[in-house]
């Protein structure tokens, strides 16, 4: 199987994973107050302020740039899912802000340093293989000024990994059920999640994968792409341990 078809597979699952199902069950998966909250653990880490020109790759429908947006931050977001976008420039239009959306791939990024801070937020990176998930952190260093700095929430392996696999979450809106179900590959380091949405009397099948990365990979993969400090936190800036649930990683360029 060639490299080019692999990749038109894998955006071909990204497309039908985040769908209008995925934003059906948003709220029930992340409240307000959670998106509120991870968006000024976002503004703090980021050494965010008003005016500060701050891009989103995977943007999803908005939920954290429109809130950057409202702090004051000029917000650019980049998704493939035209769905997605189109809910979150519904949500700026209804919050009053001003967000540059954009429909596109996040490999291959529209601008050049331009932007103060980039972030992928809630395992938005490791979708490809890992010469393209590389090119995607090429591409984010290559939207950033010098100093720019550059955020990646994401599971963290270890943690991860402990958990006897697979790990089945259920969430439920209005009589409607969505069950994830994850399992890990250890060969290959990735996770790939099933998901099953029962909606309206109808069965939808779905299915993503994620490369799961260590911190020590993150640092030569981030390095090369051009950044010259790389820091690991825990779930909201705590300390990074290996029962942390999340790993952080913010570089520097």
């Amino acid at each position: 199987m060639s490299d080019k078809l692999i990749s038109d597979i894998s955006v071909s699952g990204i497309k039908s994973y985040f769908s209008d199902d995925y934003i059906y069950f948003g709220d029930v998966i992340n409240s307000p107050t959670t998106s509120d909250r991870q968006a000024r653990f976002i503004w703090e880490l980021l050494a965010l302020e008003q005016g500060r020109p701050v891009v989103e790759l995977g943007c999803g429908y908005g939920r954290i740039s429109n809130r950057l947006a409202e702090k004051g931050a000029r917000v650019a977001g980049i998704d493939i899912s035209p769905i997605l976008l189109k809910k979150a420039e519904a949500d700026a239009a209804e919050r009053g802000v001003n967000v540059e959306y954009v429909l596109g791939d996040m490999r291959s990024l529209p601008w050049r340093d331009r932007f103060d801070a980039a972030f992928l937020w809630y395992t938005t990176f490791g979708y490809f293989d890992d010469e393209d998930n590389e090119k995607v952190l090429l591409e984010a260093a290559s939207s950033l000024r010098k100093g720019g700095r550059l955020l990646i929430d994401h599971p963290n392996r270890i943690d991860f990994l402990s958990h006897k696999s697979p790990i089945c979450h259920v969430a439920q809106r209005n009589g409607d059920v969505r069950i994830d179900m994850y399992s890990n590959d250890v060969i290959s380091d990735r996770s790939n999640l099933e998901r099953i949405i029962v909606r309206d009397g109808c069965v939808r099948r779905t299915h993503l994968s994620f490369r799961q990365y260590g911190f020590s990979e993150y640092v030569r993969m981030l390095r090369s792409a051009g950044f010259e400090t790389v820091e690991a936190y825990g779930q909201e800036g705590e300390a990074f341990t290996s029962d942390s649930s999340r790993l952080v990683v913010v570089a520097c360029k």
